[in-house]
């Protein structure tokens, strides 16, 4: 079964290490994901998010810019293996050329000065998707999880403070560029503006269902139920917290019932994986990406039927990219 993961913060790892003086690379590596796990689990298309977590690097803005550097020389040393797309039709190409795909994302939309002109550059870079916020107020919108504010931790949510005048233009010009809107991390004030002011869909890349895991990260069954009427996905996250309450493990057997349930309310369209690998505790029962067979046999044992699983494992985020993705 083909995979698209809508979020993995390798790239982030993989900098990391490097800076410590280790050596590690993309294609063979001891991380959730390398290419040759990711060709184990058949995978279509990679997410490559740029992380950056505001608060603690000196120059957000040279901090990923150094990621992207770093991802384009991995992908640069592996062109046999994954290419870069930009656009529906690479996408499509990389298929008939048997390669997997790698897109660029950003995670933390702040990293533009309170500049437009950054975020079009950006995609002129090659971006083409945006979690617009990471655990911090950014000048874009609020997160309900808030590092700087206890009042809004693991089960309290900002109702209040959605996007700001600068947000709201933030993501309308993502709109007109062909840069996908991500609401993970973003408020629940912050999602129903981004539903306001927008008209295309728009993704949750790496978020559960609040009903069945009551954290402020997931999203609540009137925001799943909105994201689908608009067209949208949100993508099952692998993190233990966001699957289970006191979760010991991230299971498989949790991932299911976050599925059953998301398409009891929004359907079987608006659902996407958002792994978070690289991102996460390890307590994982899917230890990497050369694992999720074991995923697709879940949901075969559970009675999904095979064009659903295929919906949730790949077609579903491909639709999204199909609709929202311009020709470069």
């Amino acid at each position: 079964m083909k995979v698209i993961d809508m979020h993995c913060d390798t790239i982030f790892e993989i900098n990391r290490i490097k800076q410590e003086g280790g050596h590690v690379g993309l294609r063979d590596n001891s991380l959730n994901i390398s290419l040759k796990k990711m060709e184990k689990g058949d995978y279509l298309l990679q997410n490559f998010a740029m992380f950056t977590p505001l608060k603690q690097v000196d120059d957000p803005v040279d901090h990923v810019f150094h990621l992207i550097d770093t991802f384009y020389q991995e992908i640069d040393k592996n062109k046999d293996m994954i290419s870069v797309v930009y656009s529906y039709e690479d996408i499509c190409q990389n298929i008939k050329n048997n390669k997997m795909s790698a897109l660029l994302t950003l995670e933390e939309g702040a990293v533009v000065k309170n500049d437009l002109a950054y975020l079009r550059n950006y995609y002129r870079l090659g971006v083409r998707m945006i979690t617009l916020n990471w655990n911090y107020i950014n000048g874009i919108g609020h997160p309900n999880f808030n590092m700087n504010n206890d009042s809004h931790g693991f089960h309290c949510c900002d109702t209040k403070n959605g996007l700001t005048e600068f947000g709201i233009q933030y993501v309308q010009e993502c709109e007109r560029l062909g840069i996908i809107i991500d609401v993970s991390h973003l408020s629940d004030a912050g999602f129903y503006d981004v539903l306001k002011y927008t008209t295309q869909p728009f993704v949750a890349s790496h978020s559960n269902a609040r009903s069945v895991c009551d954290h402020a990260r997931n999203l609540s069954d009137d925001m799943i139920s909105q994201l689908a009427k608009r067209g949208g996905v949100m993508g099952i996250n692998f993190a233990s917290d966001f699957l289970k309450e006191n979760g010991e493990i991230s299971s498989v057997s949790s991932m299911v019932k976050h599925i059953q349930h998301i398409k009891e309310i929004g359907g079987i369209d608006c659902i996407g994986l958002g792994t978070d690998f690289d991102g996460i505790p390890q307590n994982l029962e899917l230890k990497d990406a050369s694992y999720m067979p074991q995923l697709y046999q879940a949901l075969k044992d559970a009675g999904f039927l095979e064009e659903e699983i295929e919906k949730i494992f790949y077609r579903n985020v491909l639709r999204v990219y199909q609709d929202v993705l311009k020709e470069k």
